[in-house]
């Protein structure tokens, strides 16, 4: 056989060969449809799902927002109970009272109104809302103000007053889809209640005004941060209502000037960036701060803590200076302070900060531990001598007492002790501030001497005279009975 058959290939394997390629491009062509289908099919599906546009109802949606907004006769009232009911809460630390009393609020009907203006261009909406909403703040902060400056507080804040006065990128989460939440189900044809009762729950806007009048009686630091976070609130429940309503296409308030709905335009633009920018730039400063805050606990935790070796006082973090300060009551190796430091590289939002660290190179663990048996064999001399001492103290004790008895034995004046019957002398008369008797010898003639018993007494000054004289004939009966005599002189000092 020649070289030049020994590969050639029929005609009709040649002709299978073209049906099997066709074949499997048909394959492929059948699957890019299939694929197609299933993407359009799911595209329909998430677009029927998901859009809500149809079920909007964009009369009554307007209609029930700016009838939340006035503030006057019983949401007035509404507002002041409910702030004492949420202030009560707080105090008490009752979470079941504080989300009542977020439940009886109207606090939401301004914020919405903020966010619709702005969307459809209505300045006169806008202002209603801004007069009735910064009316209301006044209002909330004057009555919880009231509250925890005449009611007892305790020595230190409930953890519900301490909660509402430090905010993070979470609260910035929940008021923004609580409030995207409650706007649509307002602007949905029959309005979900639930919706915005837990909307009211979630987004928590009287507890901060509460914490916030707590700080004005109480603490500066805490009415700082209760009033950022309920800022946060408000901003981003307007955030969200007006990208709502202009997803949903509300139509732009006409006027009939030109000029004017040009101007008012200009306006309600200028008010939604200044709307925007700071929830913006609120939300980027949120974010970056809870990752230096994750990386830096991360670091304490896994680095440092975990390593029982190593006794720490950290001071809190300088984030603008980048700096990280670690105390050690103890003596650091350079190793040590070398594996901090490469260590603290592999975590992205610390990395550059510089790590401080502060060891007490005249406290290693030997001399603390010398140091506390010193301290201890200190406290037990000091013991001796505080035992020795108390016994001199009882045997002084015990000689005066003899002292006493002696003299009163020795005494001519009668079997009487002195000490008993002073004793009886200040329980029968209270009024009496200085006490004391004594044997007298007198002579009226010169010739004959007579013993006779003299009481020295001093009264209360506000004593009068004729409640004086009273007192004193009782006093004079008295120790006639009590020293068995016929005569007692008393004499006032």
């Amino acid at each position: 056989m020649s070289n030049e058959s020994k590969f050639d290939f029929s005609e009709e394997e040649q002709k299978n060969q073209i049906d099997k390629d066709k074949a499997v491009e048909e394959k492929k062509d059948a699957v890019k449809k299939d694929a197609q289908g299933l993407f359009t099919s799911v595209s329909i599906f998430l677009s029927e799902l998901l859009d809500f546009r149809d079920d909007t109802d964009r009369d009554a949606t307007l209609d029930a927002i700016k009838a939340d907004i006035p503030f006057k006769g019983a949401t007035a009232w509404i507002l002041i109970c409910s702030i004492f009911v949420a202030s009560i809460g707080l105090n008490a630390d009752s979470t079941a009272v504080v989300i009542g009393a977020m439940l009886i609020s109207p606090l939401m009907g301004p914020i919405l109104g903020i966010g619709l203006s702005i969307a459809i261009n209505d300045i006169d909406t806008l202002k209603k809302s801004l007069i009735n909403l910064a009316t209301m703040i006044v209002l909330s902060l004057l009555t919880a103000f009231l509250f925890f400056k005449f009611f007892p507080t305790g020595d230190f804040p409930a953890p519900e007053i301490l909660a509402r006065t430090k905010p993070d990128v979470r609260d910035v989460l929940i008021a923004f889809f609580g409030g995207a939440a409650l706007i649509i189900a307002r602007t949905k044809k029959g309005t979900i209640a639930s919706v915005i009762f837990g909307v009211a729950i979630a987004t928590a806007l009287m507890p901060p005004l509460c914490a916030a009048g707590y700080g004005l009686a109480h603490n500066w630091e805490f009415f700082v941060g209760a009033m950022y976070l309920f800022t946060i609130n408000t901003i981003f429940i307007a955030l969200a209502t007006f990208l709502v309503l202009k997803v949903l296409r509300f139509p732009m308030l006409k006027y009939a000037n030109s000029k004017k709905r040009k101007r008012i335009a200009q306006f309600a633009s200028l008010v939604a960036i200044l709307v925007m920018a700071p929830a913006i730039w609120t939300f980027v400063n949120f974010i970056k701060q809870s990752g230096l805050e994750g990386d830096y606990k991360n670091f304490m935790k896994t680095e440092v803590e975990s390593n029982n070796e190593l006794w720490l006082q950290n001071d809190i973090p300088h984030w603008e200076d980048k700096e990280i300060i670690l105390y050690f009551n103890g003596e650091i190796t350079d190793a040590t302070v070398a594996d901090l430091n490469n260590e603290i590289k592999n975590y992205e939002k610390i990395k550059d900060f510089n790590l401080v660290i502060k060891g007490n190179k005249n406290r290693s663990i030997d001399k603390i531990s010398e140091a506390y048996d010193r301290a201890i064999r200190d406290l037990d001399q000091k013991d001796l001598i505080i035992t020795g001492l108390q016994k001199q103290v009882e045997q002084l004790e015990t000689s005066i007492t003899n002292l006493n008895k002696q003299i009163e034995s020795k005494n001519t004046l009668g079997t009487v002790s002195f000490t008993k019957l002073s004793r009886d002398a200040k329980v029968r008369f209270s009024e009496l501030e200085f006490f004391g008797y004594a044997k007298m010898l007198e002579s009226k003639d010169f010739i004959n001497i007579d013993t006779v018993t003299v009481a020295n007494v001093k009264w209360k000054v506000s004593l009068k005279d004729s409640v004086l004289l009273a007192r004193e004939s009782a006093l004079q009966k008295w120790l006639k009975e009590e020293l068995k005599v016929d005569t007692v002189f008393v004499r006032r000092n």
